[in-house]
């Protein structure tokens, strides 16, 4: 009988006390997940002190890289804003709509290219190669801007730039759930995703040394992981997933698998979560220094002042992250965040007429929305991986999730119309809306996997696989009654 993945958590999380209340060893529970005796044996005696060492060696290698390279794609993306203020469209000889093209131009292959790319990720034995082949790509993209002298030209650039930077995001996401468990997975990716609140450069170098690095599976990191360690880190993975009866690797397509992607509604649910962030997040982002200068703040000035927002909403995405994985509990960080930006938005909506009689209250709501945009995507990406059982389907969902997700990025484009400001009752009103869709769908998507998971509790085990057999159950992935959804 396979146990729960509540109790594999609570061996992997050392819980000895509540496995002695159910007379269940740690090699027992481990041998019920489809390990051998030997390989119970080994990570039923790997000690606390081994397993926290195994786990800060990967913590200091994957997430930091991961969110050097994508601090350098989303400045790469996003620091149009930034050089509106100072110039571009008289520049480029540009109009306001023209520069709304100009942003909306690069989600298209953005959104286009993110599940085939996750497809031909699995086709490479070291995701490092791929990964930096799609880094020296933007970089060189990117290096190329600087030539470009009217409005066709940036255009260009900027498709492009979506083409390469399209697999990173998705590739990085489904590389964290390759070494974390699901309750390690969102401050991680808190982690990484935080880069996307702050700035750097660099690209063609950390192309270049990220092969070097070798962060790619547990059985390719020998350079830096003792014999040991690899096999704990493999174990763990396995008696969490449990006895795989089925040959299913990421990198084969199938069109059953991409049915099965398609038809699941909660990750609907989850885009709907994605876009109260994408939406007024990346609005807000092209538009930031334009708001800050709309204070009567010089644009040099406006440009430190969009710094502070960023880093408050760096350590948001963080402390919210470490308590959503001690409790488990993916929901709260969305709505909370969502809740922020809802306050933020409509101080905005309200001041934002008078914002030179408003500084302070302004800016406040300029952070506040901030404080609220980046808890929120580590929790969706966390919430939908843990909800996707089955390699080929969680680097498929994931990648389709994300892809419809940065649809997000076009209306962002958009909403921020030149002739309104300093007003943008368009831009500040759509991101009001977009928020409050996101608190309705998370909630109701709390409210369906709780009462899936209940009516699943009200089966028995001996039922179930009396019922069906082991290959059933682990083709039926996240559909299988034996699966419990994470909240």
């Amino acid at each position: 009988m396979k146990p729960s993945t509540e109790e594999l958590q609570e061996v992997e999380s050392r819980s000895l006390e509540k496995l002695a209340e159910t007379g269940t060893s740690l090699e027992e529970t481990y041998m019920k997940a489809g390990l051998s005796p030997d390989d119970a044996s080994f990570l039923a005696n790997f000690t606390e002190e081994q397993r926290k060492k195994c786990i800060r060696k990967v913590d200091w290698r994957l997430p930091p890289v991961l969110m050097i390279l994508y601090l350098c794609a989303y400045i790469d993306r996003a620091n149009i804003g930034n050089a509106k203020i100072e110039g571009l469209l008289e520049d480029l000889n540009m109009s306001g709509p023209q520069y709304n093209i100009a942003l909306a131009i690069f989600f298209i292959p953005y959104v286009l290219c993110e599940v085939p790319s996750n497809i031909l990720l699995g086709r490479f034995k070291r995701p490092s190669v791929y990964i930096g082949i799609l880094t020296l790509g933007w970089g060189i993209i990117m290096t190329l801007t600087c030539v470009v002298n009217n409005f066709a030209g940036l255009v260009v650039t900027r498709f492009l730039l979506g083409v390469f930077e399209a697999g990173f995001f998705p590739g990085a996401v489904w590389t964290i759930s390759r070494w974390y468990l699901p309750h390690e997975t969102q401050t991680r990716l808190a982690i990484f995703y935080t880069a996307s609140a702050l700035a750097g450069a660099f690209s063609g170098l950390l192309a270049f040394g990220l092969a070097k690095l070798d962060v790619d599976t547990p059985a390719l990191s020998t350079g830096w992981l003792e014999p040991q360690e690899i096999r704990y880190l493999e174990l763990r993975l396995l008696a969490q997933r449990g006895r795989q009866v089925v040959d299913e690797k990421a990198n084969k397509f199938d069109w059953k698998t991409l049915f099965s992607v398609l038809k699941d509604g909660h990750l609907y649910l989850q885009v709907l979560n994605f876009w109260s962030n994408a939406v007024p997040n990346y609005g807000l982002k092209f538009t930031m220094p334009q708001i800050i200068r709309n204070m009567g703040y010089t644009s040099a000035n406006a440009q430190l002042l969009t710094m502070p927002p960023y880093f408050a909403g760096a350590i948001s995405a963080f402390v919210s992250s470490f308590y959503a994985d001690r409790l488990r509990w993916r929901m709260p960080p969305i709505v909370m965040g969502q809740i922020c930006v809802i306050v933020a938005f409509a101080i905005l909506f309200a001041k934002a007429a008078e914002i030179e009689s408003n500084i302070a209250l302004c800016y406040f709501a300029v952070v506040l929305a901030c404080i609220g945009f980046y808890p929120i995507l580590p929790a969706t990406n966390a919430w939908t991986l843990n909800n996707l059982a089955g390699e080929r389907k969680r680097a498929m969902g994931i990648a389709f999730m994300i892809s419809l997700g940065n649809c997000g990025g076009i209306p962002g484009s958009f909403i921020y119309i030149e002739k309104e400001k300093p007003k943008y009752p368009t831009g500040f009103g759509s991101s009001f809306a977009f928020a409050s869709s996101g608190v309705i769908a998370a909630l109701v998507l709390e409210y369906i996997l709780t009462v899936r998971n209940k009516r699943r509790a009200k089966l028995s085990e001996e039922e179930i696989h009396t019922k069906y057999t082991d290959e059933q159950l682990q083709k039926m992935g996240d559909r299988s009654p034996l699966f419990k959804y994470t909240l």
